[in-house]
């Protein structure tokens, strides 16, 4: 699946929305891309597991990490197709068991290789990175299926990671133009939004 064929089969899929969304920050966005759908369609939530397959080719790790909950299909599908093992993290530890802040067989000094669904700001990333470098293994990439590209990639970058994402927002507006899926005067006022709300 190439990033067209990639594009076009999330906006298929409603993963590509547009309308006005309250994000997370507070702040309301004309797009929104909820990869949380990926679930019901397994032909794209494997084609998109193959092309991280094929990115990470060119990295160094011992096994990848799951960013809770959306990454967590997408990245047990790429643990398969890489052939290295999965761990994740959770969003909050049980009070009851092992009491784990990561699950799954894991040995410090080993490298991981994050697996998320989107990136915004980066702010989310640190959070889901902190557990596994508190229990010794270490992060030197990152790989998401979409970058908003509203500053994440510079925020994470900074602090020493490398980010690899399989399509920029942008790229998205791009194609989806070209394929008379959205007008130009749509993408030029989504991109205006992503450019007016990066983060200082």
């Amino acid at each position: 699946m190439n990033e067209e064929q990639l594009i076009l089969e999330l906006e298929k899929a409603g993963c590509v929305k547009f309308g006005e969304f309250v994000l997370k920050s507070g702040i309301k966005s004309p797009i929104y891309i909820d990869l949380r759908l990926l679930v019901s369609y397994p032909k794209l939530l494997d084609g998109i597991a193959q092309a991280i397959a094929e990115k990470a080719k060119a990295m160094q790790f011992d096994r990848v990490a799951g960013i809770p909950y959306t990454a967590i299909p997408i990245a047990t599908l790429a643990s398969q197709k890489t052939s290295k093992p999965m761990v994740y993290t959770r969003k909050e530890v049980k009070e009851y068991g092992t009491k784990q802040k990561i699950e799954g067989k894991y040995e410090q000094g080993e490298t991981v290789l994050v697996i998320d669904d989107l990136i915004t700001n980066g702010g989310s990333k640190f959070e889901a990175i902190a557990p596994l470098e508190e229990a010794g293994l270490k992060v030197k990439d990152i790989i998401v299926v979409v970058d908003r590209q509203q500053g994440g990639k510079e925020t994470v970058e900074a602090k020493g990671y490398k980010l690899h994402a399989l399509v920029g927002i942008k790229q998205v507006l791009e194609v989806l133009v070209e394929k008379g899926k959205i007008t130009k005067e749509k993408q030029e006022e989504t991109i205006k939004f992503l450019e007016e709300n990066k983060p200082k």
